[in-house]
């Protein structure tokens, strides 16, 4: 894929958001319960392929800086295993972009509450339960996964928005 001047300054802004919006609402984006309002930026691959790589970024630094700042409880493994399960997700989302059920990207919206649900329920499991790794991982799992589809959902009405609006279209 070829990378125009306007893609990577859009990659940098949807990074820069990302890290942003994540690091302001620290306390509701880090931890067992979370709702990180930046994950709503998971579906941006329904209209603009390039917004992955922003998206990664931005989940990488926002991970990184929670680590350095002990913001984020999960520490550096955050930094690699949060990441690796944004990345999956955004590929996911961007591949089945198309596969609709009545008219809902819904298999696409899955990717992120699913794949976050499982990665970062089970780091929170060997972080905070090591004793008990399988309750642990079904506790944080599901509330993991329902801040992340309340951050879908949010997505999703952005998603439409900016469809509308003709921003972001590759």
């Amino acid at each position: 894929m070829k990378n125009t001047t306007k893609d990577l300054t859009n990659i940098a802004l949807i990074a820069a958001a990302y890290t942003v919006v994540s690091l302001i609402l620290a306390p509701i984006s880090f931890g067992n319960i979370q709702v990180r309002i930046a994950e709503a930026l998971t579906l941006l691959p329904l209209i603009y392929k390039p917004s992955i790589y922003g998206v990664i970024l931005g989940c990488f630094l926002t991970n990184l800086i929670g680590a350095m700042t002990g913001v984020n409880l999960l520490g550096f493994l955050d930094v690699f295993v949060g990441t690796l399960a944004t990345t999956i997700a955004l590929y996911g989302t961007y591949k089945f972009k198309d596969k609709k059920i009545k008219g809902i990207p819904l298999i696409s919206m899955l990717f992120p509450v699913i794949l976050n649900g499982i990665f970062i329920g089970a780091e929170l499991s060997v972080v905070l339960m090591p004793n008990n790794f399988v309750l642990g991982f079904i506790i944080f799992g599901l509330e993991v996964a329902l801040g992340e589809l309340i951050s879908v959902i949010i997505g999703y009405f952005l998603i439409k928005s900016m469809k509308k609006n003709k921003l972001f279209e590759s």
